[in-house]
């Protein structure tokens, strides 16, 4: 036996897209800036150092003194000769003033007179210890910066941005369908 049958058979829908993408073009151009540093303002006081080295004593003790400190010294042995001379003489008048009261005065004085006294000898060229007087004032530095704040001029650019939009195009490439088909709707009657 056959069975009435009802037979769908569909097609869906075909479409075709075309598409154009969208363009977009974003630039950034870089900024106009500009930095200038002044230098910073600087001002240096020095005081100059000082140094001074008196080597006068040293010289002296070399015996290598200066004119004016030659003939002073000069001057004052003369004087104290003269005075040494005076009381030597003094002296000697007073023993001769007493020559009756025995001795041998005479023979002693001229033995006195005679001869010279023996010479006392060193190492005289060698300066004594700290005969060079230093004298140092050390320089003083001042110093004093003022800092300079810097120059900063910028100028911001406008992004550049083109944008070409996209499009979609749609087109139907099949259409939809239903087809409907009856099978075995009216039996067949035999006889």
């Amino acid at each position: 036996m056959q069975l009435p049958q009802i037979r769908l058979q569909s097609h869906f829908i075909r479409t075709g897209l075309d598409i154009k993408q969208a363009v977009q073009k974003i630039e950034q151009p870089s900024a106009i800036q500009s930095i200038e540093q002044p230098k910073a303002i600087l001002e240096i006081q020095t005081t100059p150092g000082n140094l001074s080295i008196d080597q006068t004593k040293a010289r002296e003790d070399m015996d290598l003194k200066n004119l004016s400190k030659r003939v002073e010294e000069f001057a004052q042995l003369g004087y104290q000769d003269w005075l040494d001379g005076m009381a030597r003489r003094s002296s000697q008048g007073q023993e001769l003033r007493h020559i009756e009261k025995g001795g041998n005065v005479l023979a002693s004085l001229a033995k006195e007179n005679g001869s010279k006294p023996q010479k006392q000898f060193n190492v005289g060229w060698i300066p004594s210890h700290f005969s060079v007087q230093i004298d140092y004032q050390p320089a003083e530095v001042n110093i004093e910066a003022t800092p300079q704040k810097p120059i900063i001029q910028a100028e911001t650019q406008k992004p550049i941005h083109e944008y070409t939009p996209g499009e979609v195009n749609v087109e139907v490439l099949e259409k939809n369908s239903l087809d409907i088909d009856f099978i075995n709707l009216f039996p067949e009657v035999k006889g």
